[in-house]
């Protein structure tokens, strides 16, 4: 259960022949998010586990989840990008279901990210989870 725009980064990388084009699409993708304000980026908003600077703010329409995030590396500013794409958009409690290692391993993030980069992916995932449930059960 993916999102539409997860969905064109996923078929984008079904046509990127090797891991440098994708980790340069990554990056594209992270470039093309607007950065976060600083005012907030604050410890509320960062997310621990993360080798960088990773900040996750969501913002919650109706029954809809979105988030805005933010970090000072680039790689994981795209990772932040693919996982908007994967969440935004969908309904809170879609949120809790999607299986996110299942559809990042779609891309072959698992197979080439460091364990560091892994693990923070891990983190900003359980803090969207997180995020998700507190509006859900509230």
């Amino acid at each position: 259960m993916a999102s539409e725009a997860f969905e064109e980064i996923a078929e984008t990388f079904e046509f990127l022949d090797d891991w440098e084009e994708r980790y340069r699409h990554v990056i594209e993708l992270g470039k093309a998010m607007p950065a976060m304000d600083d005012a907030v980026k604050v410890p509320a908003t960062k997310v621990d586990g993360c080798a960088s600077q990773v900040w996750i703010l969501p913002r919650i329409d109706g029954e809809r989840f979105d988030f805005q995030g933010d970090s000072d590396a680039i790689i994981v500013r795209g990772l932040i990008a693919v996982l908007h794409a994967l969440y935004s958009g969908i309904s809170v409690r879609e949120v809790l279901e999607v299986d996110a290692p299942a559809e990042l391993a779609r891309l072959g993030l698992d197979e080439h990210l460091s364990s560091q980069r892994s693990n923070g992916v891990r983190a900003m995932v359980e803090r969207i989870g997180l995020l998700a449930a507190e509006k859900a059960g509230g």
